[in-house]
C-alpha cells in the first residue's frame, strides 16, 4: 500500500449556485495552489503519480501547482458530489433556502448529508452510497499501485475518505467537510494493513501572516 497525500483543490468560485458555474478557479484559488507546489518542491516532496478528477478546478489546481497535462491521471471517480444539485433538490422537495453566505452553510450542509444519507431526497445525481463507494473503489486502486501518490481533489470526497478511514458517522463526516480549507494536505499512511490519516487540513504555504488572509473554506 503506498502513502497517499490528498488535496483539496484551490478556491472556487464562491458567488456560484449551481455546479457549472462554480467550477473554475478563482485568481485566489489559482495563487493558493502555486504556493503549495512551490512548498513542495521546496520540501523535496516527490510524487510517483498525479491523480484529480475531470472537473476543471482539479485539473487548474494541479497546472498551477506545476504539474503539466501529461503527468496528471484523471480518474472521474475523484470528482466532487453535486452539492448544487442536491441542494435545489432538498429545496424544491423538503423547503430548505440555499445559503447566499458562508455562515448559512455550516447549518446547511448537514442537513443536506443527512437526507442524502437517508435516501430523503429524491432523484439525486448519485446516491450517497454511489458516492462512498466509488471513493472507496477509487482510493483501493490508487493504494495498489507503486510510490507515493498526489491526489488532487474536492472537499466533500476528502470528508468521505476519512469517514471511511475513521468509522466517522454522517454528523461528523459534515463537520469534517465544512472544515477543510481549500489547497489543504491529507496524507494517509498505511498502518496494520488499513490507511489512517497521519496529516488533516494542513497549509504550511499558508502560514506567514502575509498569507494567513488566504485560508479559506469556500
Amino acid at each position: 500500500m503506498s502513502e497517499i497525500t490528498l488535496v483539496r483543490h484551490g478556491q472556487a468560485n464562491t458567488g456560484a449556485r449551481d455546479e457549472a458555474s462554480y467550477d473554475k478557479l478563482s485568481a485566489l484559488g489559482h495563487q493558493q495552489a502555486q504556493w503549495l507546489g512551490n512548498y513542495l518542491r521546496d520540501c523535496k516532496d516527490n510524487y510517483a503519480r498525479i491523480y484529480c478528477g475531470t472537473l476543471t478546478r482539479h485539473e487548474e489546481t494541479a497546472r498551477a501547482m506545476g504539474f503539466d497535462a501529461g503527468q496528471l491521471i484523471r480518474d472521474p471517480r475523484l470528482n466532487e458530489m453535486e452539492y448544487f444539485t442536491l441542494a435545489r433538490r432538498m429545496e424544491a422537495q423538503h423547503g430548505l433556502p440555499i445559503p447566499q453566505e458562508r455562515e448559512g452553510f455550516v447549518a446547511h450542509l448537514p442537513q443536506v448529508f443527512a437526507a442524502w444519507e437517508a435516501d430523503k431526497i429524491g432523484a439525486p445525481p448519485e446516491s450517497w452510497r454511489d458516492f462512498e463507494s466509488r471513493t472507496k473503489a477509487a482510493l483501493a486502486e490508487i493504494a495498489e499501485g507503486e510510490g507515493p501518490a498526489l491526489v488532487v481533489t474536492s472537499g466533500g470526497l476528502i470528508s468521505m475518505v476519512m469517514r471511511q478511514c475513521l468509522g466517522l458517522d454522517t454528523a461528523a463526516t459534515a463537520r469534517m467537510a465544512l472544515a477543510i480549507m481549500n489547497t489543504s494536505l491529507h496524507r494517509l499512511h498505511n498502518i496494520g494493513g488499513t490507511y489512517a490519516p497521519v496529516l488533516f487540513n494542513a497549509v504550511p504555504h499558508l502560514e506567514a501572516p502575509d498569507r494567513q488572509y488566504a485560508r479559506t473554506h469556500l
